[in-house]
């Protein structure tokens, strides 16, 4: 019954996608990417008689938790070529012409079709899944041809359906992993309790990402000079519920600078922040015109993809977005890693970061928008509080960095991949 409903979801799925095409940019790019797919990889992959690596990611954020993995392959391997795949335009629209990985493709749909012909064509000697995705026959294929296949900054919660009692077929998948890469300890022990102990606990490869990226210490001139000498709320990756939450508190707040820079820079969705954010400029219009914005104006509103993890170290306190959503905060370690308090929304239970950040004191979640008001005040106007916030958040991810490591000395030590 679990793979007939499983089935059922993917063949639904194109058909839901070209429904909403003519009313979704995201659906008419999950089509459009897909469209002759097989003949797109087949006419790249030809002239490439290179070993490879396959790393599927669902989206933009696993890529980079993927990301320090695929550098090191690069590092180590480099014979090998780099094959990513990403299942939505999220991410792959903005990754693919990236110049880690060789080749960037969209994953054709799943099917025991599909997953003969893309690895017939791939022939991967390595497979890695990043954090979630579980695709039966792509995964399936993977073991009967016995390609190593891992999944790295796994993470497993009681209410996933792996562990109710009608997942058999959810549960096959998990077998046919070689080896699970976990975030936490209570992930691993979820998978022992239904007899899955090829599981390590390495901790998350966001972290040292995170620091790869907050180690670079780039520089915004643009920035430095619109926030000044001001304190500066940073709210990242925010949606519609968000910006709801925090507009009345920049409104009100003239002597204080907020960078908003939200998920979506659709046209109407930056129209809406405009309207909501009442003292704001959008970044583009600051940066093409003199620089120079009016004595009202607090609010810089980022129409742009690609800033955000180095806009965090401007910030005097961070707001993460996607607490209003049920599928939950963004990352959060892109704002902490530069030792900074970090504020979100109520949808952060399956974030084991989140959790474990609050319990130290270094993250602070919020209800409403009087309860960010009020947290918002007390970490401005309470400087013991604020450095304490502020030195936990950091040294949080410091003492979390390593996975990436953990994952390699498996690699080499089952020697999976040879040089």
């Amino acid at each position: 019954m679990d793979k007939f409903f499983y089935i059922l979801f993917v063949k639904l799925y194109p058909v839901v996608a070209a429904l909403l095409s003519p009313f979704n940019n995201k659906a008419n790019l999950w089509l459009k990417g897909r469209k002759n797919i097989f003949s797109k990889i087949e006419n790249e992959i030809a002239n490439d008689q290179s070993k490879k690596i396959w790393m599927h990611c669902a989206s933009l954020g696993e890529f980079e938790q993927g990301r320090p993995l695929l550098e090191k392959f690069r590092e180590t391997y480099s014979q090998y070529s780099l094959v990513l795949t990403f299942f939505s335009p999220s991410g792959y629209e903005v990754q693919k012409n990236n110049k880690l990985a060789d080749h960037t493709f969209y994953l054709p749909i799943d099917s025991e079709k599909n997953a003969k012909k893309f690895l017939d064509l791939i022939e991967p000697s390595l497979i890695v899944f990043v954090k979630y995705e579980y695709w039966y026959y792509y995964l399936k294929e993977a073991h009967n041809r016995k390609m190593p296949l891992l999944m790295v900054s796994g993470i497993f919660l009681p209410g996933f359906s792996f562990f109710k009692w009608y997942a058999d077929a959810r549960r096959q998948m998990l077998r046919f992993f070689t080896h699970f890469f976990v975030q936490t300890e209570n992930s691993k022990q979820l998978l022992k309790s239904i007899n899955i102990t090829n599981a390590t606990v390495s901790g998350d490869t966001r972290f040292d990402r995170v620091l790869q990226v907050a180690s670079q210490k780039k520089s915004l001139p643009e920035i430095e000079k619109f926030v000044g000498m001001n304190q500066v709320i940073i709210a990242g990756s925010t949606w519609t519920d968000d910006d709801e939450v925090l507009d009345h508190f920049a409104n009100m707040h003239p002597e204080l600078k907020f960078i908003i820079a939200p998920h979506d820079i659709g046209k109407e969705r930056i129209k809406e922040c405009t309207r909501l954010y009442k003292h704001s400029i959008l970044y583009s219009n600051y940066i093409n015109g003199t620089n120079e914005v009016q004595e009202n104006i607090n609010t810089l509103i980022i129409d742009n993809i690609g800033m955000l993890k180095f806009l965090y170290r401007y910030a005097t306190i961070c707001y993460v977005g996607g607490g209003f959503n049920s599928d939950g905060i963004h990352n959060i370690l892109e704002a902490a890693v530069y030792y900074k308090p970090v504020l979100f929304g109520p949808a952060f239970e399956k974030f084991s970061e989140a959790i474990e950040l609050i319990d130290k004191g270094g993250a602070f979640d919020i209800e409403d928008a009087i309860e960010l008001e009020d947290q918002l005040q007390e970490l401005l106007s309470d400087e013991n509080l604020y450095q304490e916030a502020s030195k936990i958040a950091g040294d949080y991810v410091q003492q979390n960095s390593g996975a990436t490591q953990t994952i390699m000395h498996y690699i080499q030590a089952n020697r999976l991949l040879t040089n």
